[in-house]
């Protein structure tokens, strides 16, 4: 399958089969699996997804890539390991294929003009799977597993559900057309909303991103408008062993977790 990819869908077609064999061994795949992938593109992922899982879900933008895979994987498809659906996976709707929060793996090789968007659509408690293996921009990859004060909202994001790994990097020459930039595979294991038991999804991301909204400012600054607002804060941060000259990007996620649950923050139902 050969196609001039589309710009405005930030398409990189995977041209390696031994990284295809990476993001499924990345995303510890199994026989009792259903996965759901990304912009399967020309097949290579989907190829090596379809030989170790249960059952494959493939989203596909692409008009034209989507009849060709029909073609393709029309065996698949007619036995039912392989449900090729025509659609935006921003818009992709859990339901629609029996996939349950929890019990199925996402993966693929993802635009990385909307990295950010996938995170924020599978990483809450009524989309988040059980388990994440993608390929992303090497960039993005390191910002999501921050360490040593370079936290962000997405590795924020991602770590109040689960634990990141770095798998593997990639070369820009494993791609066609390649990217002007390498890529990594990450996983993202031990995923739960555990943390979220107690403490409300939308306050806690309320908070983070008030917290990160000017990055140069103390973090005590974009928490408080007025000095009674800083006097709470101050006390929040005493009890959660915050230094009060802290920057968003220096709490680790505990931290967070900490301060929405002291700072008579609404706690969930």
């Amino acid at each position: 399958m050969k196609h001039k990819a589309k710009k405005s869908l930030g398409q990189h077609f995977l041209t390696s089969p031994a990284i295809a064999e990476s993001i499924v061994r990345a995303g510890e795949v199994t026989g009792r699996d259903i996965v759901l992938e990304i912009g399967p593109g020309t097949g290579i992922l989907t190829r090596e997804l379809l030989s170790q899982a249960k059952r494959v879900v493939a989203v596909e933008k692409d008009d034209r890539l989507y009849e060709e895979l029909g073609e393709i994987f029309k065996n698949d498809i007619r036995k039912k390991r392989l449900t090729l659906m025509h659609g935006d996976i921003l818009s992709f709707d859990l339901l629609s294929s029996n996939l349950k929060p929890g019990a199925y793996i996402l993966a693929g090789n993802i635009p990385y003009n909307i990295t950010g968007r996938i995170i924020r659509r599978f990483f809450n408690r009524e989309r988040l799977p059980k388990h994440v293996c993608l390929m992303v921009q090497k960039e993005v990859a390191e910002r999501i597993l921050a360490k040593n004060g370079k936290e962000s909202i997405l590795s924020i994001s991602v770590k109040a559900f689960g634990e990141p790994h770095y798998a593997r990097t990639v070369l820009r020459g494993s791609f066609n057309p390649p990217p002007r930039v390498d890529s990594a595979v990450i996983a993202v294991r031990h995923i739960s909303s555990n943390n979220f038991e107690k403490i409300s999804e939308d306050i806690f991301f309320d908070l983070v991103r008030k917290g990160f909204s000017h990055k140069r400012k103390l973090l005590i600054g974009n928490l408080s408008g007025s000095s009674r607002e800083k006097k709470h804060w101050e006390g929040a941060f005493a009890a959660c062993g915050v230094e009060g000259n802290a920057r968003a990007e220096n709490l680790e996620t505990k931290d967070w977790f900490c301060l929405a649950g002291v700072a008579n923050y609404p706690q969930a139902e």
